[in-house]
């Protein structure tokens, strides 16, 4: 384990014997509120989780980065990009699962295009933005975020 996970919860530890001290009444109250919300998602992540389990056990990283290293990595990029802007994955799963791809011999370029359209292009979640922002917009934004995916790519590919 990193010294960032421990030093994370020692702080929010201490912030909260703070909250309880100065006020007990709004702390009760807000983790309330806190777990009401983690108990609304659970449902969700669990189901996240079992999907990216299925998913790695149809389709072993070693056989996903056998496949993305016969491509060129120019088609592997691109390719890569594509299945994460229609793929809906949360940054907390998305992020090990890249490393797990990485560690089983993915290149960097295809593995961050993936990771960054993952998080920053919204196919699935195109009509729920629409209807918000709008459609020029929604359009836009996509398609401004795969473009900078591509670059942040191809950047990372060249600092790593």
């Amino acid at each position: 384990m990193d010294i960032f996970t421990p030093a994370i919860w020692i702080a929010t530890l201490i912030f909260l014997a703070i909250s309880f001290k100065k006020n007990k009444t709004k702390t009760k109250q807000a983790l309330k509120m806190a777990f009401g919300m983690g108990k609304g998602m659970l449902a969700s992540i669990l189901s996240i989780i079992f999907a990216i389990g299925l998913i790695l056990t149809i389709m072993p990283p070693m056989e996903i980065a056998d496949f993305v290293g016969r491509q060129s990595a120019l088609l592997a990029t691109i390719v890569a990009a594509l299945f994460g802007t229609i793929t809906l994955v949360p940054a907390f799963i998305a992020f090990p699962l890249v490393g797990t791809l990485v560690d089983a011999g993915v290149s960097v370029v295809p593995a961050v295009a993936f990771l960054t359209t993952l998080t920053m292009v919204g196919v699935v979640t195109f009509p729920l933005e629409k209807k918000e922002f709008g459609a020029k917009f929604t359009a836009v934004r996509n398609g401004f975020s795969f473009l900078f995916a591509i670059i942040i790519a191809l950047v990372m590919g060249v600092i790593i």
